[in-house]
């Protein structure tokens, strides 16, 4: 006879990933807490938290302690949470410079970490090799066998995929060729999405101070291609899943001279990305124009870095000064288009350079003049450091294995 409707493992599943969600979102809630926010009883709440308890996936931590001085009479409230020790994750991160593997909670604490840096020159056998030796290395030096480990996630940057084998179709990539070889190394779960929509998640999942009414942020990613993330309630929106990249495409300076390769004239790739920067700086270097970084270089554009060109900046180099300011006041244009098309709650921004607060101030100072006050107090940095890059593998990985899974066990999900 053909059945239909949701199974008991499907319903079991539910709620404990409903479980899992709240205590995500707020931390450590009262059993009857999180029986009023899902509507169930209190019995099955108390069946269901009691049997994750059992398992080692939440742990109780003691009673809720009142503010006031006197305590509601009755049952004292018992607070529980999740036990981010109960497995431990893997994240390896693949983007255009550099390759980082490593070790966390479920929390997102970093145990252990290796980094690669790499550029357009390293090959697949390179990066390939580095990964699976640190892998090892991981597991090896803390003593971890795989019982001990939720799985692996890979967050690989949209301009990786080529190198690394993976085929996109209809904007869909196809990561069927790293994954065999990969699975040829381990037996432990894989899991493998965009880095950018990683990291996205690493600042909501990983983010020390719970706040319930953070459910709505956006993230933009700066490198040689700039991309964008938009979620909703936690989650990225789908339809800009697979084309992060999108947002190179706008259009921030319609007057400008420069085109990007596509035709388009004043869009973001050909004004803010590193290339447009050194562009505009190589037109100009000089020894009159830019005498400062001139010297610093010793006369040859070719030995030109980032840090030359913020000693620059700071020297009041005046080429130098017209167009990073310049630039400053396009990312905010930017920022402002972003923020009034998306609505979110906050934009948070990775990978940017800022040296320090006050060179971050200075993009707010520009995004208040063009935008106001209100745009402008929704800009936040990442809190994903450059040395632990990986934890958009490990934020993948934990989403997909556990969160999404309501903790139940992945080893037989390969």
């Amino acid at each position: 006879m053909e059945q239909h409707g949701i199974s008991k493992l499907d319903l079991k599943r539910r709620n404990r990933m409903q479980v899992l969600k709240i205590l995500k979102q707020r931390g450590p809630t009262s059993r009857i807490d999180i029986a009023g926010t899902l509507e169930l009883t209190r019995a099955a709440v108390t069946i269901i938290t009691n049997e994750m308890i059992e398992q080692g996936i939440i742990q109780e931590i003691g009673e809720y302690k009142h503010v006031t001085e006197k305590a509601p009479r009755g049952r004292k409230k018992i607070l529980i949470d999740i036990n981010h020790h109960y497995k431990f994750v893997i994240g390896v991160t693949v983007e255009e410079d550099i390759v980082s593997v490593g070790l966390s909670t479920l929390a997102g604490a970093v145990l252990d970490k290796r980094n690669l840096a790499i550029n357009e020159k390293t090959d697949y056998s390179t990066i390939f090799d580095f990964t699976e030796k640190s892998i090892n290395e991981v597991l090896g030096d803390n003593c971890l066998d795989k019982n001990s480990i939720l799985g692996i996630g890979f967050g690989i940057f949209p301009t990786m995929y080529s190198r690394l084998g993976i085929s996109v179709e209809d904007g869909e990539p196809d990561y069927a060729k790293l994954k065999a070889a990969i699975r040829e190394k381990t037996e432990l779960p894989l899991v493998f999405d965009n880095s950018v929509k990683g990291t996205a998640m690493a600042n909501i999942d990983f983010l020390k101070t719970k706040d319930i009414n953070r459910h709505n942020i956006a993230f933009l990613q700066y490198g040689n291609t700039m991309h964008f993330v938009v979620t909703n309630l936690n989650d990225p929106i789908v339809s800009y899943d697979n084309r992060t990249n999108f947002v190179d495409k706008m259009i921030i300076n319609p007057y400008s001279d420069r085109t990007c390769p596509c035709g388009r004239r004043g869009c973001v790739e050909s004004e803010l990305t590193p290339s447009a920067t050194m562009s505009k700086l190589r037109e100009v270097f000089s020894a009159e124009k830019t005498p400062f970084l001139y010297e610093a270089a010793r006369g040859s554009f070719e030995n030109v870095n980032h840090d030359m060109i913020t000693m620059a900046y700071e020297k009041d180099d005046k080429a130098v000064k017209e167009i990073l300011n310049g630039e400053l006041t396009l990312l905010a244009v930017l920022l402002n288009n972003l923020y009034f098309s998306t609505n979110p709650q906050k934009i948070v921004l990775h990978q940017f350079k800022f040296q320090n607060e006050k060179a971050f101030q200075k993009l707010k100072d520009a995004v208040t003049e063009i935008g106001g006050a209100l745009v402008s107090s929704k800009i936040e940095l990442s809190i994903i450091e450059d040395k632990h890059r990986f934890l958009s593998g490990c934020a993948l990985a934990i989403r997909e294995l556990f969160f999404n899974r309501g903790g139940f066990d992945t080893s037989s999900n390969n």
